[in-house]
């Protein structure tokens, strides 16, 4: 058999497995605890969103006919908001479930290598999608009840909301590419 197949041992009997584990041990604590924290906190923001996307989605804007459909169905911003609502309870949920599932996994060693980050960036991104479109939909849902009362004043709101959610986008950024390379590459390269 070739000698690949067969576990080397140093000096002390120790595989290099071995070695890693007791230098590097508070490592997998280390990381297991900073994954909890991030997945509670993006728990907590995920149920707020689908909540509200929830609520929303459930209460139309405008009222109803003698058919007991929606007066403003054939506006194009109530198809936006209908849409944007639908996208926010899905993906805040979808996120929900990524992060409760980062919570509920043992953190083992072998769980860091490519299921934990590839959950955790399927909750960021579930969850930056269900923000993006709670702010779609709100937007779409306002214009439809001001009309063109207060317009240009709620044109500046959506454009602050935007930039903070941007901020948001971008500070969470910088994981992502650690996170893909993470699930990606055999060995993660150092950073």
């Amino acid at each position: 058999m070739p000698r690949h197949f067969f576990p080397h041992f140093n000096n002390h009997n120790k595989t290099s497995k071995e070695i890693f584990k007791e230098n590097h041990g508070n490592l997998v604590h280390k990381g297991g605890k900073w994954l909890n924290n991030t997945s509670s906190s993006g728990s907590v923001v995920a149920t707020l969103i689908a909540s509200v996307a929830f609520v929303s989605f459930s209460n139309i804007p405008g009222s109803f006919d003698n058919d007991g459909l929606p007066i403003l169905e054939h506006d194009r911003r109530f198809t936006d908001f209908a849409i944007a609502s639908l996208i926010a309870l899905c993906s805040s949920v979808t996120s929900l479930v990524m992060f409760l599932a980062i919570l509920t996994s043992r953190h083992q060693e072998k769980d860091f290598h490519k299921e934990l980050p590839s959950k955790l960036a399927w909750g960021l991104t579930a969850l930056l999608i269900s923000i993006w479109s709670m702010l779609i939909s709100f937007c779409a849902a306002r214009s439809l009840i001001l009309e063109s009362k207060l317009k240009h004043i709620a044109f500046a709101v959506y454009a602050v909301t935007s930039q903070s959610i941007a901020l948001f986008a971008a500070a969470q950024f910088p994981l992502y590419p650690d996170l893909l390379r993470a699930t990606s590459r055999k060995v993660p390269k150092r950073s």
